[in-house]
């Protein structure tokens, strides 16, 4: 699906750069070109970004070191 028309960015585009550790929309901007025309596409890219970024490790998936 098209989410930026101005740059022909899909939703697949945002979802690679997010794998791809890209962290904020200026940055997705910045890569991709996204909403650097008219910005009507980027409370959409945010929300794609957000969905599709790693998750961070969390304490309950850290490896717990065996006693000595």
């Amino acid at each position: 699906m098209f989410v930026c028309i101005c740059h022909g960015i899909t939703d697949s585009t945002i979802r690679e750069a997010a794998e791809n550790g890209c962290t904020s929309v200026t940055e997705l901007t910045m890569r991709t070109g996204a909403g650097s025309t008219c910005g009507s596409c980027m409370d959409m890219a945010a929300d794609l970004l957000a969905r599709h970024a790693p998750a961070e490790p969390g304490f309950a998936e850290l490896p717990v070191l065996q006693a000595a």
